[in-house]
């Protein structure tokens, strides 16, 4: 990949914020995967399809929606529902509107699974991230993660 002659390098200024937020991002999806796995026996990102099945009507998502939604691959996504349904927690079954697509749905011991992970789960993030936080910085940093999400979504 070629780079651009005429790219506005980083400030020092600028490198530094984004080796920080870099080095934040990578270190905080580290140590809840880390969390998840040791407490509860599952990935950060089987935890977050649990939860995003749980949220979803009738507790089931087309697979490439859900793909998309957690921003996975869709060979990311069928691996991780592959090992999730070997674990009882989500069966494939064909989507009944069109059947070519594939649905996961949450099953009752993934519900089950993911009650017993969230207060694990919600006590590191809270340690991670909130108790380090005061309330005008949670603003300002959901203000910057709502800005950046606006961007990227462009």
């Amino acid at each position: 990949m070629a780079v651009e002659a005429d790219v506005e390098w980083l400030s020092a200024d600028e490198q530094a914020t984004w080796r920080a937020f870099n080095t934040v991002c990578r270190l905080i999806e580290g140590g809840l995967d880390r969390q998840l796995t040791k407490d509860s026996g599952m990935s950060h990102a089987h935890y977050a399809t649990l939860v995003a099945l749980s949220e979803a009507e009738g507790q089931r998502a087309r697979m490439g929606d859900l793909a998309a939604f957690l921003q996975f691959s869709p060979s990311r996504m069928s691996h991780a529902v592959r090992r999730m349904e070997r674990d009882g927690w989500v069966v494939r079954r064909s989507c009944v509107t069109d059947g070519r697509g594939q649905e996961a749905f949450l099953t009752p011991e993934g519900r089950r699974a993911l009650e017993a992970a969230a207060p694990g789960h919600v006590a590191e993030v809270r340690r991670m991230v909130f108790d380090r936080l005061a309330p005008d910085q949670q603003h300002q940093l959901r203000s910057i993660a709502s800005t950046l999400l606006d961007a990227i979504a462009e």
